[in-house]
Parts: C-alpha cells; structure tokens; sequence
C-alpha cells in the first residue's frame, strides 16, 4: 500500500515539474520575441528623429522612445526573472531526483524490514515447536523414571520393608488403606495388620503392592512439599490406571483417593471433595457399601468436611465409617479407637461434650486394651479427653488426667516414681508450696536431684501436656507451678539437654525469678491447647 502512493506521489509531482518547465519557456520564448519587436520599434525611431527637426513632432517621437526603452527594460526585467526560474527548476530536479533515490532506498529498507518480520516469525515458530518438544521429552522422561523406580520398588521391596514403609507416620495424608496401622508394638501389629488384611480379603479386593509404592513415593514428595512432583504423578498413574481397567475400578478409586489427600494438604478443598466423593461412589459400587475400603473414604471425606468448617455434613460419614469398621474389624480395633478420636474432634467443635467423653473414653480403653498404656495414642487420647474437660470447667478432671500422662512418660525414661524421682509436675507443685513462704530459707533448687530429667521427655504430647497444666495452674493461681512447667515445656523444645544443659538448669530457675513476678501479670490471658494430636484431625 504504501509502495503504490508513494508511485502516485512521484507521478503528480514529475507531472507539475514537467508542466512548469515547459511554461516557462514558453514565456521565454514570448518575451525573446516581444523584445526583439520592440528593440526594431526602438531602431526605427530613432532613424526617424534622425531625419526630422527638432519640433514638435519630435518631442513625440522622443516620448515614444522613451516608452519603448521602459518597455525594453521591462521586457529584460521579465526575462531575468525567467533565467532564474530555469535555474531554480533544476535545482527542484535535482533534489528531486535525490529524493528518487532516498524513496529508492525507503523502499528497499520497508522490503528488507518485512523480509525480516517474516524470517522472525518462523523463527518463533520453530522456537515454540522445540519448547514443546522439549515439555514433552521432559514429561516423557519423568514418567519412565517413575516406572522404573515403580519396577525397582516391586522387584525389591521386601515383607519387611514393606511394614517399615506402613509404619512411616504422616498425618497429613494417613488412613489411606484400611489395614494402615500407626506406629504400635511389634508382636500387636502383626495381629492387627493380619486382621485387616483378612478383612479386606473377605470384601474381594486387595491394594496392590504398586499402588503401596506409588502412595509412598507420593508421602515423601508431599512431606517436602514437592507438590509440583507429586500431583503429576498421581494424575499419569490414574490415567493409566483408567486406560487399562476402567473408570469404574477399585484401583482407580484409591489412586482418587492418593490425589485427594495430596489437594488436601495444599488447601484445595473443593478438588479434594470432587475427587473423594468419586472415588466413594466406584468403592460402594465395585466393593460394596460395607467394605473398609469404603470406610477409609467416608472418614477421609469427613475429615475434608472438618477442615473446611462443616461439621454437620462430617459427623453422618464419620459415624457410618464407624459403623462400618465395628461391623467388619471389630469393636475393640485400633482403627475403631482412631475412627472414634475423629468424631470425638467433630463433636467437640460443634458442643456435643457428652457424646466427646464417650467417645474419647472407648477409644481410650480399647488402646489401652490392645495396644497397652505406654503406647503414643494413650497419652494423646488422654490429652483430648482433659482439653475436652477444660472447655466444660471440669479442671479436676483434666488435671488428673494431665498428671497421669505425665507420671507415665517419667515413669517409662526415668523408672518408678519414688521419692528420689519425681515427676516434674510433683516438683512444680513443690516450688509452689514453697514459694508461699512455708519453706523459704534460701534453699537452692539443686536440691530436687533429678526433676530437669523431665525436660529430656522430648515428645509433642508431653509438651503439649506440659502447656496445658502450666495453663491450668495459672487458673487456680499456682504460678510458681505454672511457670515451672512452662520453662520446663519450652527447654525441653529447644534443646535436648546434654549434661553441660542439665548443670546451667539450677542457674537458669534461680535467674528466672525476676522474670516471674513481672509474669504475674498475664492471668487474664489464660488460653488451653487443644491437643488435637489424633491420626487425623477433623
């Protein structure tokens, strides 16, 4: 487009250059002729003033004369003017034919720039073809990496290692298979794990090792919080998953159920719904209504439910998945327990403190029946159910509970409890006697042996227990007691207490005072820890 008015414009102007020119000398031409006339005029007059005297007649012709030199010079004037005219229409032709030439090279550079355009755009192409053979390769290798790393795994895993990998605790994503167990003696989790086992057995369906694997591989990535590893590796096993055996398959169900969890943990709650509610319907329909498989589901969706608020909708699929888990394991099961700890955290947040204490208190004795009292669900079961009494002002009751948690963890490092070994909440109510003045004589704390060993008790429950009584000591005004298993809490959490630790302990307790009495002053802001350390949270 641009080309063709350019050729227009060069046309009209060559055009009214050419015309100019030609007009020009035509009045050239015209005033060469007028002045040769007038110059003959001129030669005859004076021929004529010549020849006749000096009269009247002559002045005339005198004035004639002199009219006709004014017309000459006029005439010389105009054609001056022209000359000029011709030198400034080639000096307009030559610029013009420089401007040709610089219209010659615009041109040129326009053809050169869209060469260019052209060029670069193929470029870009061929640059996003190999970007996306390059995704493609990458997407490519991964999935062969995971296949061979799937063909290892079911090559070498041994029965062994294979318990090892079901006893990694992961609370974010746990409860996936029904017969999972937690962490519990060995002698009791071969009973309970051959249990399940022969309860999934009679449902006809079993998890295959592979999917075992992949649920592992998928616990590590999300431990790290590879998510950007862990989801695509979900989603190529459930599309091969449904490639080969169906949408409508046990397999593809708990492969729903591994992506679920896995949105679950990066707050993705709707995706998470959308594919546990699916995976609920192929389990009900393939493995039938009452099956564990079944039950890990509606506890997962339950537990979603829970962390999403809603826990009116959670409480009907926490208690069906308990109904079917006392129908096909038994009512004593550890699962039961666990299925009973999260309906428990349901109804606690919704006010149901009766139905919590029962439920707290069943899956209180049945780990304790099965399991024994030194087992980590005791002490956390025992912490919900005193968090539980707190909410409801029953401070007697969480404190003995808080206290027998505490004397089972000393008792298990540090032996019987005797009058030489003591648990810390005996030594912190000690100090609290103290404090009021009934033994105050500058006794130094070094006295009371070995009460810093509780502070080597590095567990999350004990801590947690530790908070909660220090809290509840602060309710009842004990502060010296509150402190003290305040402090005792926070140095246990930060460090593991070496002997060089346990020697400064009796200086940081005497330098603690000061900062005691300015403490005081918090006892409006008493708050209590849930405790909410139960296999899942709901």
């Amino acid at each position: 487009m641009s080309t063709m008015v350019y050729a227009r414009e060069e046309k009209l102007e060559k055009l009214s250059q050419e015309e100019i020119i030609s007009n020009t000398k035509l009045v050239i031409q015209g005033l060469e002729a007028l002045k040769n006339e007038h110059n003959s005029i001129l030669h005859s007059l004076l021929e004529t003033i010549k020849c006749l005297k000096k009269d009247e007649e002559a002045n005339l012709v005198h004035e004639k004369s002199n009219l006709l030199r004014k017309s000459v010079e006029m005439i010389e004037l105009g054609l001056g003017e022209a000359q000029v005219m011709m030198a400034l229409s080639n000096h307009l032709n030559a610029v013009e034919s420089e401007k040709q030439k610089l219209r010659a090279q615009v041109r040129r550079l326009c053809q050169e720039n869209q060469w260019l355009r052209d060029e670069l755009a193929n470029t870009q192409q061929k640059l996003q073809k190999s970007e996306q053979s390059v995704a493609q390769l990458e997407e490519e290798k991964k999935h062969l990496e995971f296949m061979n790393q799937l063909k290892k795994y079911d090559e070498d895993v041994s029965p062994t290692q294979e318990e090892k990998d079901r006893e990694t605790p992961k609370d974010s994503l746990d409860d996936l298979f029904p017969n999972d167990e937690e962490e519990h003696g060995q002698g009791m989790q071969h009973q309970h794990n051959s249990a399940a086992v022969a309860a999934a057995q009679q449902g006809g369906y079993e998890i295959p090792a592979r999917l075992r694997t992949l649920h592992n591989l998928v616990i590590q990535y999300a431990s790290q919080g590879r998510y950007e590893v862990a989801v695509p590796l979900c989603k190529q096993a459930l599309e091969d998953l449904e490639k080969t055996s169906g949408h409508d398959h046990p397999d593809v169900a708990t492969m729903l159920n591994i992506l679920a969890l896995v949105y679950r943990d990066q707050n993705k709650y709707k995706e998470a719904a959308h594919l546990l509610n699916d995976a609920l319907s192929i389990r009900e329909k393939t493995l039938g209504k009452d099956h564990p498989a079944v039950a890990a589901t509606l506890n997962n969706l339950a537990v979603l439910y829970g962390k999403r608020g809603k826990y009116k909708e959670a409480e009907p699929l926490c208690k069906r998945a308990l109904e079917i888990r006392e129908k096909v394991l038994g009512k004593d099961h550890p699962d039961v327990a666990k299925q009973l700890n999260n309906l428990a955290l349901l109804c606690q947040n919704q006010g149901k403190y009766e139905e919590v204490e029962y439920y707290y208190c069943r899956a209180l004795e049945i780990y304790e029946c099965r399991l024994g009292p030194d087992d980590p669900n005791v002490a956390k079961t025992k912490n919900n159910l005193a968090s539980c009494f707190l909410k409801q002002g029953k401070y007697k009751e969480a404190e003995i509970l808080y206290k027998e948690i505490l004397t089972r963890a000393h008792e298990k490092e540090f032996g019987s409890v005797d009058a030489e070994n003591k648990p810390i909440w005996m030594h912190a109510e000690e100090r609290e006697e103290m404090s009021k003045g009934k033994h105050r004589d500058n006794t130094p704390y070094g006295e009371y042996g070995g009460w810093y060993k509780a502070c080597k008790v590095n567990s999350p429950t004990v801590n947690t227990t530790l908070r909660n009584l220090g809290a509840l000591y602060r309710r009842q005004g004990k502060l010296e007691a509150a402190e003290t298993l305040e402090e005792c809490a926070v140095r246990s959490r930060k460090q593991g207490f070496d002997p060089i630790h346990q020697t400064r302990m009796v200086e940081i307790l005497k330098d603690a005072d000061g900062d005691r009495r300015r403490s005081r002053e918090s006892l409006s802001s008493v708050k209590y820890e849930s405790g909410s350390e139960t296999g899942e949270e709901a």
